[in-house]
């Protein structure tokens, strides 16, 4: 959506609740939109886009996974903000639907506290060029997002398809035995010479910090 004067540009697309066979399940849709919004833009807007977390009219609905999935695609492909699709028609109207999905809802308030909570960090500028990413499985690239912060580096990084890998993350420029934790898993890995690798289920996503 483009508004003559506005400096916000939105956009929205539906994979999971998406009747099209091309559409439907393809999360990655929703990454390639933002990319596209934001190469349009050319600097000049920021960018929007809108995340469903309802079956809207349609039979299927996203799971909190692949909620998280989409909204996380979305900022790391250049989205500055985000608008949840709330409403839905089918099996009957309902313009709150999320707040009568306790399960989304807990996962949607989760997701933006997280946000909200890296908001400092997520505002800073990205990093290009500062890091290479290895998919053991070919068929499941991962995209990343890299910023530093408060002499903090964090990493953001999903899984673009469907489907099970490892990926091997090469960090410029990080000398040594570095802890990285892993952002709100309750783990963490090391990372050797700047080189770290971490297992993606579908769609995953995973945010490491190292200090």
């Amino acid at each position: 959506d483009y508004l003559p004067g506005c400096d916000i540009v939105s956009f929205d697309i539906y994979p999971v609740a998406h009747s099209h066979p091309q559409v439907s399940g393809n999360l990655w849709y929703v990454a390639q939109g933002v990319e596209r919004l934001v190469k349009w833009a050319a600097g000049q807007k920021v960018v929007w886009n809108c995340i469903e977390c309802t079956r809207i009219q349609g039979k299927s609905k996203a799971t909190p996974s692949q909620v998280r999935s989409e909204v996380w695609m979305s900022l790391i492909h250049g989205s500055r903000g985000l608008i949840y699709f709330v409403h839905e028609w089918q099996p009957k109207f309902d313009e709150a639907a999320l707040l009568h999905d306790p399960e989304m809802l807990r996962a949607v308030t989760g997701i933006n506290r997280q946000i909200a909570e890296l908001a400092p960090v997520l505002n800073s500028p990205s990093v290009s060029d500062a890091v290479r990413v290895s998919s053991a499985d070919p068929q499941v690239p991962v995209a990343t997002m890299l910023k530093h912060h408060e002499g903090a580096t964090y990493l953001f990084a999903v899984a673009m398809r469907s489907g099970d890998t490892t990926a091997t993350f090469t960090l410029k420029g990080l000398a040594g035995d570095k802890a990285v934790e892993v952002l709100g898993e309750d783990r963490s890995l090391t990372a050797r010479g700047g080189v770290f690798s971490d297992a993606f289920k579908s769609w995953a996503v995973h945010c490491y910090r190292i200090k």
